[in-house]
């Protein structure tokens, strides 16, 4: 007999391809362990990230509250008027605001603010309702 045969005889071709068969589930186990890992770490990024731009766009929107109550106190009771370019201003800011989820808190004052004259002195400005 030769080596081949007595190899055969012990069953070291089965040994041998048990071998190979767990070193390479083993590395496909550590792969698979990287791969979830990676997409644990992604996945905890984007709640992060997430978390970041809700709290952005909180504070964003209380900016814009804050200045637009800032504007329409100045407007209507110190100046008593708000010519165009103050107008498309302090719109374009309602705007933003209510883009960002704002509640209306707002709305009687743009109201009263966009009624006043557009020259100091001058008449209110007529406006409709569904303005």
């Amino acid at each position: 007999m030769n080596l081949y045969q007595w190899l055969c005889l012990l069953g070291v071709q089965g040994l041998v391809t048990t071998i190979i068969s767990v070193v390479i589930t083993k590395k496909l186990n550590k792969a698979e362990l990287k791969a979830e890992e990676a997409r644990r770490k992604a996945d905890e990024a984007a709640r992060k990230a997430e978390k970041e731009a809700k709290a952005t766009a909180e504070g964003v929107k209380a900016l814009l509250k804050d200045r637009l109550l800032q504007g329409y106190k100045h407007y209507i009771n110190d100046v008593h008027y708000a010519d165009e370019h103050d107008r498309n201003n302090m719109t374009n800011i309602h705007d933003q605001y209510h883009a960002l989820g704002g509640n209306g808190d707002m709305n009687d004052l743009q109201r009263t603010f966009r009624h006043l004259p557009t020259v100091l002195g001058g008449p209110p400005t007529e406006i409709s309702d569904n303005d």
